[in-house]
């Protein structure tokens, strides 16, 4: 298992590293600038430097990052001009960083079908203007609210279809999200068969990272409520469906929890990974035994 967490970058890109390590965590996910501006400052070569060399000493690989939260490349203008540029940016920085994966949420439009071809169109792009041949773009699975694109596997299937470099393209599953989507995880059956309904619509070599969230809301509410591991409609159970996966054992599993501390001063960023750790040992034991 290839266990991480989305960690701060306050101080400086290598911190969150730094913060990997401590954990005990063998891969991390990052923002490359600010998630909340169209527009970060220059990415220093010093900054690169420290984030390479930091990297190698530490061991953590592989790294996710995640696109800005502004992103809709499905929008109408001038959102959807300012997305490809932004996205853009977030791509040329995960080049000079070397990280390998960018996931962003496919945004949303009022018509599915033309809102996937919008998309599609606009990724091409991106990766056209791309010099760096390393980082791949994950589509992270939505919640399926509303206009929301992607809420399907099929739907994001239908993205990946329309793209000229379909090797540098890959999914981010997202367990909260796709419980709310209405894909069940909660037992061995409905889990593996949420799984055969990725692997038929998507091919799972196309599964190049998971976001680890129990879900506040239940199955196919459209409610995309991160909450802890083991704490939410998903339950301890589901999880350890996901970890006892054999064909999961090389994707980068993240977890995306409440950061904070609980009531006894516990970090949970912490407690959350104890919690896989141990449906991963308890699976261990069992497969021992048998």
């Amino acid at each position: 298992m290839l266990l991480g967490a989305h960690l701060s970058i306050a101080g400086g890109m290598h911190h969150a590293l730094v913060s990997a390590s401590e954990y005990g965590l063998g891969t991390v996910a990052v923002f490359v600038r600010n998630q909340r501006q169209w527009k970060g400052p220059p990415l220093s070569e010093q900054t690169v430097a420290i984030f390479r060399r930091t990297r190698r000493r530490l061991g953590i690989s592989p790294v996710v990052a995640h696109a800005s939260y502004l992103l809709n490349l499905a929008g109408g203008e001038p959102v959807r001009s300012r997305s490809i540029a932004a996205m853009r940016d977030d791509l040329d920085r995960c080049g000079r960083l070397g990280i390998e994966y960018l996931v962003f949420h496919p945004g949303s439009h009022e018509d599915r079908a033309a809102g996937a071809a919008w998309v599609a169109e606009a990724l091409n792009r991106v990766i056209d203007a791309c010099p760096h041949r390393r980082p791949k773009i994950l589509l992270e699975t939505p919640a399926g609210a509303g206009r929301c694109l992607g809420g399907t596997f099929e739907e994001l299937a239908d993205i990946l279809s329309r793209l000229a470099q379909p090797q540098r393209f890959g999914v981010c599953l997202d367990t909260c999200h796709v419980f709310a989507a209405g894909y069940d995880l909660r037992t061995p059956p409905a889990y593996r068969a949420t799984m055969r309904a990725f692997d038929e619509a998507l091919g799972l070599g196309k599964l190049l990272a998971i976001h680890l969230n129990d879900s506040l809301g239940p199955l196919g509410s459209h409610v995309d409520r991160h909450t802890h591991i083991g704490r939410g409609a998903i339950g301890r159970r589901g999880f350890a469906n996901l970890v006892a996966d054999p064909a999961l054992a090389e994707v980068p599993m993240i977890l995306e929890t409440p950061k904070g501390a609980d009531a006894r001063g516990r970090d949970w960023d912490r407690l959350n990974a104890d919690t896989i750790r141990r449906l991963a040992r308890a699976h261990a034991k069992t497969t021992e035994r048998d």
